[in-house]
């Protein structure tokens, strides 16, 4: 963290504040909960508090930024608004205009989850889908305020999107005043700007953590070069901080008040989901899970500690859930796919399906390989899916294949 006085950034507490007043009305933002994670606590050595952001209105805190922000030029007379998103803003944009009678339209890219294209509908904002990620369909958008009346709402380059954003921080700090460390995703960086700014102002001392995917890493780069960088392509499950790139107004802000920023990587956001799932019961999309990830890395050391990650968001489409759980479970082996080198031969097959039978694995499905280069004349693969109980149950399978005289791979971890 740099030695910027907090006065000469774009965003106060005092901007919190009153968009904390604009904030009033509990159909519009409401207060989320704080849940202690007892599975978490014995993971990283500490006493870990979920904020479960997650459960706000529209799934998301992007509500709060955007609301701050219409309900101040709908005052002013605008009543059309614009604005770009891979989903969550989106939402908050489309429940924002709404709430003040005002329209939206929101440009989304074609790779935009289906469930958040749903909701920010069922919102009441029009939704047009255009290119293929965030920086796309963000240029289209500022293209067509270009040619109507409309106030364009950035979803994170904007001090009243951040200070609408800084009331989650004010409420975080009141949940549990002794958090040492909070943990805050970073897309674009209106987020963790408006958190950090809050926190920094209530509890200097607490560490302020920002976390972002591997694939979409914009911000140590951004910190090295002064300025703000942006990728041409992002590569990243956690599609809510898959923007590619921050502003120069966030880019200040997380200079002066975020103490330090990790990153994870995509196997790790989805570990992170399952975990949430199986022991906090709580379902979260990849940006969301990305701060428990963070704590659960070598990369940030919170034992000891009483942390805070926020689960900033629940848009998990099911489509990607699965492809989710798929990734997660084939990390912890409780998905296999065993790639078994046989001399082609009747009752070959249902002798290696004996053998994982006796270990008392599910075979999913098999196929033959018999075109592959490798492979000698009379020679095939067999190729079985296999669910397991773990590591353990997975190590013992493979085992017993090779103990019968069948070479095999766990195709499916070596790739990894």
């Amino acid at each position: 963290m740099s030695d910027t006085d907090s006065a000469e950034l774009p965003v106060t507490y005092a901007d919190i504040e009153r968009a904390r007043e604009r904030l009033d009305d509990d159909t519009v933002v409401k207060e989320t909960p704080v849940e202690r994670s007892s599975s978490l606590d014995d993971l990283v050595g500490g006493e870990v508090y979920l904020k479960m952001e997650h459960l706000q209105w529209t799934g998301s805190f992007k509500t709060r930024g955007a609301y701050n922000k219409i309900s101040q030029a709908v005052a002013r007379g605008v009543d059309e608004f614009v604005a770009a998103s891979a989903g969550n803003h989106a939402q908050g944009v489309a429940l924002a205009a709404t709430k003040c009678d005002a329209e939206s339209t929101i440009f989304m890219p074609t790779t935009a989850p289906q469930a958040k294209v749903d909701a920010t509908r069922d919102y009441g904002a029009t939704v047009e889908l255009v290119g293929k990620d965030f920086q796309e369909a963000m240029t289209r958008a500022q293209s067509a305020v270009e040619e109507t009346d409309a106030e364009f709402v950035h979803a994170y380059d904007d001090i009243d999107i951040i200070a609408g954003q800084g009331t989650l921080g004010s409420e975080m700090y009141h949940d549990n005043p002794d958090t040492d460390t909070v943990v805050v995703p970073i897309g674009g960086g209106g987020l963790i700007s408006g958190v950090s700014t809050a926190i920094k102002h209530l509890s200097p001392e607490t560490r302020v953590v920002g976390v972002q995917a591997t694939g979409a890493s914009t911000v140590h780069e951004s910190l090295d070069k002064g300025m703000p960088v942006t990728l041409d392509e992002v590569d990243t499950i956690a599609d809510g901080i898959a923007t590619g790139g921050i502003s120069e107004t966030t880019l200040r802000i997380i200079e002066a008040n975020v103490d330090e920023v990790v990153t994870v990587t995509d196997t790790e956001i989805a570990s992170a989901i399952l975990l949430l799932m199986e022991r906090a019961k709580q379902v979260v999309e990849g940006a969301a899970a990305a701060s428990v990830a963070a704590i659960l890395s070598d990369d940030l050391d919170v034992s000891g500690e009483t942390v805070m990650p926020l689960l900033c968001g629940g848009n998990l489409d099911m489509t990607q859930m699965r492809e989710v759980l798929i990734h997660a479970l084939t990390e912890r082996q409780q998905l296999l796919q065993l790639r078994v080198r046989i001399d082609d031969q009747p009752g070959v097959m249902e002798e290696i399906s004996g053998i994982i039978a006796r270990q008392g694995a599910n075979i999913h499905d098999v196929r033959h390989e018999r075109s592959v280069e490798d492979l000698e004349i009379g020679e095939a693969y067999l190729v079985f899916n296999v669910e397991t109980s773990g590591a353990e149950h997975a190590g013992s399978i493979i085992k017993a294949i090779r103990g019968a005289g069948y070479p095999v791979d766990n195709v499916a971890q070596a790739s990894r």
